[in-house]
């Protein structure tokens, strides 16, 4: 059958309500942009057959357009960067496969949106997608293709820029494979596996110009076939999924991780105390093993946080810490502390730290902020001086002597041990709870 095409050298489209083309379906029709087409604010353009941009096709979207079979994209698909009037729909009915959303050349969206009438993955990404406004995921699974081209960028990729937020997300709808995120702003990815909605979310970056990217993974038997060593202190390692982040934030700084866990997809072994078990973990590359990286758990949305920014970028998951190991030297730390005169708790009470004095305390609050830090702490094993009592103090030098709210903290102490094999430093890290009220 000989192919039929629609080409446009030049468009312009005028305010009008909507503007359509509704020629008669075929297989093989397609609708191809040679030249300039624009599409001014107010403006509806809507396309049955495939969408084809080609190299030397420039289009302008300041409208709303919609795509009800494949687009690809060869040139320049965007929008005017000083005007929000952008949308771009992406739609998917029963009767037709998953939609191909490919091309090399560069597309960016203000708002997008995502609609599948069925099930499953509809919409498959072989082209790097940036977005300004906001993401819709309305239904549908949308597979990221990870192929490396030539140029050493994946053939997809969902990029998120400064600002840039999503909407509806679930097991319904998300992106399965790579997110990135460009910019200084909190986060939530958008990304899952399978029929699993499984996101990772970062507190905002230090960094204006900070670039983070994360994928989840699910059943992947073979990696944890090399990455099963862990650290003495990690007891249960979720081995059933993990999640990979990579980034870029332009200090020494990284990002505070949050990860959740699913009855569905977390081994529940692994979650009989998450409150007081459960941590992240994160695969160190140069001691190839898994070390803690600390959580503070929430139990209301079955989320463990970093109580700092991680160390490094790499591979994560969830883990059980051995909060019964016996720490050397017979030092016990109380977590609870209520300055309130009465002689209970009234300090940070870390029995015995005084026989180490190479020794150091941190605190820091539910953001990662630390809000007190000393070395030599309580040197006469009394709390008549260098003790943390709720206010914000040691060395920090910002809102020093601060009284502190009510809350849970958390805390890192470090102490120098030495028995018959020799000297090393202990550490335990967990969480702080201060009544200041």
């Amino acid at each position: 059958m000989k192919q039929h095409y629609l080409k446009f050298t030049f468009l312009l489209l005028v305010s009008v309500p909507c503007l359509s083309y509704g020629q008669e379906e075929s297989e093989k029709t397609q609708l191809i942009n040679t030249g300039v087409l624009t599409v001014r604010p107010e403006t509806k353009l809507s396309t049955r057959f495939d969408f084809v941009n080609t190299e030397k096709g420039d289009v302008v979207n300041d409208g709303e357009v919609i795509f009800y079979k494949n687009f690809s994209n060869e040139g320049y698909y965007g929008l005017t960067p000083t005007k929000k009037t952008s949308s771009t729909y992406f739609v998917v009915h029963k009767d037709t496969q998953a939609k191909q959303i490919k091309g090399g050349g560069l597309t960016s969206f203000y708002n997008v949106e995502f609609d599948s009438e069925w099930e499953g993955v509809a919409f498959n990404l072989q082209n790097n997608i940036d977005i300004y406004g906001s993401a819709h995921f309305k239904k549908g699974i949308i597979k990221i293709d990870p192929t490396i081209k030539e140029q050493g960028l994946s053939t997809g990729m969902m990029s998120f820029m400064p600002n840039a937020q999503h909407k509806n997300v679930g097991d319904h709808s998300f992106v399965d494979g790579e997110v990135e995120k460009v910019g200084r702003d909190g986060f939530e990815f958008p990304i899952g596996k399978e029929t699993y909605y499984r996101p990772a979310f970062i507190e905002a970056p230090d960094n204006v110009k900070a670039v983070v990217l994360a994928e989840y993974y699910h059943n992947d038997i073979p990696f944890f076939e090399t990455h099963k060593n862990t650290a003495g202190v990690v007891q249960l390692l979720n081995t059933n999924e993990y999640w990979r982040l990579n980034g870029k934030t332009g200090n020494e700084h990284t990002v505070i991780l949050s990860l959740s866990w699913d009855d569905r997809t977390t081994p529940a072994e692994l979650l009989k105390d998450p409150e007081s078990e459960l941590h992240i973990v994160r695969w160190d590359e140069q001691k190839q093993l898994w070390v803690d990286e600390g959580g503070v758990v929430d139990m209301s949305t079955k989320r463990v946080t970093t109580p700092i920014a991680i160390k490094d970028f790499g591979y994560f998951t969830l883990g059980t810490v051995k909060q019964d190991w016996i720490l050397e030297g017979d030092v016990v730390i109380y977590n609870l502390v209520t300055p309130d005169g009465d002689g209970k708790n009234d300090y940070f009470i870390i029995d015995n730290i005084k026989k180490y004095p190479n020794n150091r305390v941190e605190v820091y609050n539910r953001w990662g902020v630390k809000v007190y830090e000393t070395t030599g702490y309580d040197p006469n094993g009394d709390g008549s001086t260098n003790v943390f009592n709720g206010y914000s103090g040691g060395k920090i030098t910002v809102d020093k002597s601060k009284k502190l709210p009510s809350g849970t903290y958390y805390y890192i102490v470090t102490y120098e041990y030495t028995d018959q094999h020799g000297s090393r430093m202990i550490k335990k890290a967990a969480n702080l709870h201060l009544e200041t009220n």
